[in-house]
């Protein structure tokens, strides 16, 4: 997850500000891609809209629709609305919408959240992520209730 969100930080800031991308470097020397049925861009915002797509190595972030703010020179916010998905070799995150704040390294997806890792799965109304320390905290919402499934790994016997 959080290759996903500093890819999507460091595309969105590629993108809008050209100036910024030469302090930058990509993570993991890795090209990142970018696609969306209609693009426009200021010198302090990026709009991807229609099957928006940010993908770097095996990390995807997709969505209707994703928004960047540059404030200062920096990325300060990077929102993602509508099919909202998550993509990473390991789990897979679907939301409605996703706000990340890449100053405290945060990502809260909210509306009818579904989290997946192998056979596993929870569900909610909103989930907090740390990218940086990979902290999860899963909120019921509307309805109160977070649910899930896990399957315990198998000791081969």
């Amino acid at each position: 997850m959080t290759r996903t969100l500093r890819i999507a930080a460091t595309a969105l800031a590629l993108a809008a500000l050209p100036t910024i991308g030469d302090a930058q470097s990509f993570q993991g020397g890795q090209p990142i891609m970018w696609g969306a049925d209609e693009v426009s861009r200021t010198p302090t915002a990026l709009s991807l809209r229609g099957r928006a797509e940010l993908t770097q190595g095996d990390s995807r972030i997709r969505a209707d629709r994703v928004e960047g703010v540059i404030s200062n020179g920096d990325l300060s916010r990077v929102e993602a609305v509508g099919n909202v998905y998550f993509v990473t070799p390991e789990q897979t995150i679907r939301g409605d919408r996703a706000v990340y704040t890449p100053s405290n390294d945060t990502i809260v997806l909210t509306g009818d959240v579904i989290l997946t890792q192998g056979e596993n799965v929870m569900t909610g109304g909103r989930l907090t992520y740390n990218t940086r320390t990979e902290a999860a905290e899963m909120d019921g919402a509307g309805n109160g209730r977070v649910q899930g499934v896990f399957y315990p790994e198998s000791s081969g016997t």
